[in-house]
């Protein structure tokens, strides 16, 4: 409403058109009849204009009202005749206030309405039709309706029907803008009453309220946007969501407000994620991220979150913001994406690109661990002539049976990838520390492959058979390149067809050697145990005195023309291929046997018989009732059946060790820690453990006359024995200055050349009774 009497806008820059003041009005009381001229102003209010410059109203002369009521403004303070009060109270009002006579006419304005006319005289531009003191306002807002449409018309109707008694009061709100700013007004009429004609003209400025409302609802249409958003308070309570994000989550308002969004939490991400997320919001104010939130059903789905802290003026966090986005399809998309670029879409295997991605990595990896890995090249044999007679839909089938079968035959993190037609490689990372450990890993691997390639396949109606060629090469630092390995492994597979197929070769034709031998070997040992080529040799123990106490059993491996096949060479090989169960069952009950036979001589009746126990054969878990059982077949005395154990046993899981241990105690049985001082020795475990004997490896014996350090861990092993009340027994001496040594440090039972090597039990007996014989001459006491 441009031409409406109206106030400036805020500063001196601003001269709005017409625009209305905002008023603080005073109505002082007439004390006398008839029309007031200047001069005849009450002398209070004379004397109030003369002294006050700021705070003081202006009025017109004007017939005094009728005698009214006194009014004390509600609170105690007469203002009948009071009219420097009145005067005080409207000029301290900000808004810009003219009182009216029942005509329109402007008979009183406060401080605000005339700093307005001042200002508006002032102007370049004064504001056209301005209602200055003594005009008539009414008059002032007619002139302006010709040019500002039906804003100044309505203003001056309203007026008009506060005056007429026939409204009891009008309020308006109008623009009054300029070409720098954009300015909102509001106007209020008020009758006088107490018996005064006339009206309260107020007008204040609203721009605040306006741009804050604009703002509030250009913020709600924002907020209601495709993407979820979600404002919680400082505390994380929810306090506002809007239509997406209930459309997102399946949550209502109702049922989300007031909760806290861990209601969303998937359970895919653990504390360090949301920590490493608060942590940016702390330092940058602000994450943004790929997260999975669980929906009210429970589905559990990818959105793209972004969560902003908002901080009061102190810097406070006040609220977070957050918005999302359901990603679930586009993620999908780009998992599919990413399929098609990285994965066979038959067999669903990793394509060539992704192997060779995987392969430099176990490159890295190997060069940092120093383990040997393997890549081996499978090939069909004769898949051609399986898919030229029975058609492509029958060889897509087998191809994706053989990619189930191979993966079905890796180990956890080994890779399988299909190169393409019936070619696949497979990639198995960390095999060995050594190059032979790792070619024999490999090698049973291949054989895993062999056999499990090998059974029939069921593909519609058809029953298939097919064999694969196998080629194998390892590796073990970065230096050589993925598509050189790729290559040797492919030479390798042409090695196998030219041998007749279903086979695995090797790229290193040493390697292959030393794989034959070890097949060789493996098979060897098979029939060694079948035809009984195993025998027990008996190495004597004995006491300070040279009294023998008892023997090890030694496993020792006769071939057929009387040659010895070493215990370092097949024991290892027996534990690998499992050979080591039935062999070591072999043993014990050996040995149970042996001590039956000794229980029935009275000078042979105490000798105690130590066998060692491997890992694997330990682990059994029905080795104690295979050893109680040859306990009780035999009826000996099992406390002179002694276990011997190295520390890695016992320390891989010790409490099924110290279960299985001490299942065995309750029959009799006693324990001896083998090789003790080699491993890791805990006074922690040895406490927990039920042993009954420390065994000094030879390698610390060997060392006690040149080593200051053998003889002070040979000295604190026997003290360690003695303080838990253990038996101490020192292996592997060969001389008699060990053995004074050994004395010395108060280790009196011993093992080694000096008094006897291992030998067959009818030669062990006849050292032994040459010993017994010697043991009987030394005098009693």
């Amino acid at each position: 409403m441009k031409d409406l009497p109206s106030p400036p806008p805020e500063g001196p820059a601003a001269h709005p058109p017409a625009s209305p003041p905002e008023p603080a009005v005073h109505s002082h009381n007439r004390s006398h009849a008839g029309h007031a001229t200047a001069a005849s102003r009450p002398p209070s209010c004379q004397a109030t204009c003369a002294t006050m410059q700021t705070a003081h109203c202006e009025l017109l002369d004007q017939p005094p009202p009728v005698p009214r009521p006194q009014c004390d403004g509600g609170a105690g303070i007469a203002v009948d005749g009071s009219q420097p009060f009145a005067c005080a109270v409207l000029d301290a009002l900000p808004e810009q206030i003219a009182v009216l006579d029942q005509h329109g006419r402007i008979v009183a304005v406060n401080a605000a309405w005339r700093r307005f006319a001042d200002h508006n005289r002032q102007a370049e531009a004064p504001i056209p039709g301005h209602a200055a003191l003594g005009s008539n306002y009414l008059s002032g807002c007619a002139a302006g309706t010709a040019g500002a449409g039906t804003g100044a018309a309505e203003a001056c109707h309203g007026i008009r029907a506060v005056l007429d008694g026939t409204l009891p009061s009008f309020e308006m709100e109008y623009p009054c803008h300029t070409p720098q700013q954009q300015r909102w007004y509001s106007m209020s009429a008020t009758p006088l009453h107490y018996d005064w004609r006339g009206a309260i003209v107020a007008h204040r400025d609203i721009t605040e309220r306006r741009q804050s409302e604009a703002n509030l609802r250009i913020a709600a249409i924002a907020f209601e946007s495709p993407e979820g958003m979600m404002v919680t308070d400082a505390g994380g309570r929810i306090l506002q969501v809007n239509q997406a994000f209930c459309q997102i989550t399946g949550y209502s308002r109702d049922e989300i407000i007031g909760q806290s969004p861990k209601v969303l939490n998937s359970g895919r991400h653990d504390a360090a994620f949301y920590g490493a997320m608060w942590q940016a919001i702390r330092r940058q104010g602000s994450w943004e991220g790929e997260i999975w939130n669980r929906r009210k059903n429970g589905e559990v789905y990818p959105e793209r979150l972004n969560i902003t802290a908002v901080k009061d003026r102190d810097g406070s966090v006040t609220n977070y913001v957050a918005s999302l986005t359901d990603i679930t399809l586009s993620k999908a998309a780009s998992d599919e994406i990413k399929n098609l670029a990285f994965y066979d879409p038959l067999t669903r295997l990793p394509n060539r690109r992704l192997l060779l991605d995987r392969l430099r990595q176990v490159l890295a990896s190997t060069a940092a661990t120093g383990k040997y890995s393997a890549l081996m090249f499978l090939d069909l044999d004769n898949f051609k002539t399986l898919n030229d007679t029975l058609g492509h839909n029958i060889g897509d089938q087998l191809l994706q049976q053989v990619a189930q079968r191979l993966h079905d035959c890796l180990r956890h993190g080994d890779t399988v990838a299909r190169l393409g037609g019936d070619e696949f490689v497979v990639l198995a990372e960390g095999m060995s520390d050594h190059a032979i450990g790792a070619a024999a890993h490999t090698e049973t691997l291949g054989n895993k492959v062999l056999a499990s390639l090998t059974q029939p396949y069921q593909l519609g109606a058809h029953t298939v058979r097919s064999t694969p060629s196998i080629g194998a090469t390892l590796f073990h630092n970065h230096e050589q390149a993925p598509d050189e390995l790729l290559m040797q492994a492919d030479i390798a597979m042409y090695q196998a067809k030219k041998a007749g197929r279903n086979a695995l070769r090797f790229f290193d034709q040493q390697m292959q050697d030393a794989i034959s031998a070890r097949a060789a070997l493996e098979n060897e040992l098979r029939g060694a145990f079948e035809q009984q080529q195993f025998e027990l040799y008996y190495q004597i123990q004995v006491d300070s005195e040279q009294r023998p106490t008892g023997a090890e059993a030694l496993l020792r491996w006769i071939q057929p023309d009387g040659s010895f096949i070493s215990p370092a060479k097949f024991i290892p090989l027996a534990e690998e291929t499992g050979m080591i169960l039935p062999i070591g069952k072999w043993v014990i009950e050996q040995a149970c046997a042996q001590l039956q036979l000794w229980s029935q001589d009275e000078r042979t009746s105490r000798l105690s018989l130590a066998v060692n126990v491997s890992a694997r054969q330990f682990r059994q878990a029905d080795f104690g009732a295979q050893v109680y059982a040859a306990v009780q077949r035999h009826a000996i005395n099992p406390a002179l059946l002694k276990l011997e154990l190295t520390e890695g046993i016992l320390l891989e899981n010790i409490g099924d060790t110290v279960a299985s241990m001490t299942e065995l105690k309750a029959i009799g049985v006693r324990f001896s820690l083998d090789d003790f001082g080699t491993g890791y020795s805990s006074l922690q475990y040895l406490k927990q453990l039920p042993l009954d004997q420390l065994k000094i490896d030879q390698s610390f014996v060997r060392d006690l006359a040149s080593d200051n350090s053998a003889q002070a861990i040979v000295r604190t092993i026997t003290a360690m024995a003695h303080s838990l009340n253990l038996d101490v027994i020192a292996e592997g001496v060969e001389s008699d200055d060990q053995r004074q040594q050994l004395a010395h440090v108060g280790c009196l039972h011993y093992q080694g050349y000096l008094f006897g090597r291992p030998l067959p039990l009818a030669q062990f007996e006849t050292l032994w009774n040459e010993y017994a014989d010697q043991a009987a001459r030394l005098p009693s006491g």
